[in-house]
């Protein structure tokens, strides 16, 4: 199995300007990627996800990912969802805001303070929800609790575009596939000396597997354009 870089939790904030709860959802991002999960997350640029940023779709593939949405619309979990997958878990600044019994947020640039006060319950709830889907509960919600390092200043928050988890298109079918990790298969498929055989593809296409949704119908093809690629890549990698 490739050696994958390790586990973070993807944070997809709503981009909509139009209401306060927007600008909740983008701060109370912002305070834990920068300050209270720096180390367990990253930022997934929705617009750039919808629009079909291959480093951005390739990390919600592999890790999972929290969708924050300001309103009941939902864009960010939706959009998710019809591009990489159903989100891990998905919160409302909406329905925070309501079931705390505070005040609608106001002010979409200069928040007030029932939008101060979403900000931190929506900080919170999220921080909860990252510790779940990476399995590390118990730590608390603060920089300076337990298994969370003392920040004494805020961290670059980190983007998925980077998130090491690379991509390689396959045309199966005629059309255009992409199949994630599957650079790294190959690497570690040669490194280990494997021939471009039968007994090879079958096993490439059964790792394959881990990490992509193959349909069951099409596995013959898949198999046999994975098996074509790996053979160029190894021929290419023998002529450096």
């Amino acid at each position: 199995m490739p050696s994958l870089p390790r586990r973070k939790a993807g944070i997809v904030a709503c981009s909509g300007e139009e209401l306060a709860e927007g600008t909740v959802t983008r701060l109370a991002a912002l305070k834990v990627l920068h300050v209270l999960r720096p180390h367990d997350t990253v930022t997934i640029c929705l617009p750039l996800f919808l629009a079909g940023g291959e480093g951005d779709r390739a990390f919600a593939r592999f890790h999972p990912t929290i969708t924050v949405d300001g309103c009941e619309l939902r864009c960010a979990a939706r959009g998710t969802e019809m591009y990489s997958g159903k989100p891990a878990a998905s919160i409302v600044v909406s329905e925070i805001v309501a079931s705390a019994g505070l005040a609608r947020p106001g002010g979409r640039r200069q928040l007030d303070d029932a939008g101060k006060r979403a900000v931190e319950l929506t900080a919170e709830h999220l921080v909860r929800l990252v510790d779940d889907v990476l399995g590390r509960k118990g730590r608390g919600a603060g920089p300076g609790e337990p298994g969370t390092p003392a920040l004494r200043e805020p961290t670059a928050a980190t983007c998925s575009c980077g998130s090491g988890v690379p991509t390689k298109k396959l045309v199966i079918d005629g059309k255009p596939v992409e199949v994630l990790a599957l650079p790294l298969i190959f690497q570690q498929f040669r490194e280990a000396g494997r021939a471009a055989d039968e007994a090879t593809a079958l096993e490439l296409l059964e790792t394959v597997k881990i990490y992509n949704e193959v349909p069951r119908e099409a596995e013959d093809r898949w198999r046999e354009e994975i098996l074509r690629e790996y053979a160029a890549f190894c021929e290419s990698e023998a002529s450096r």
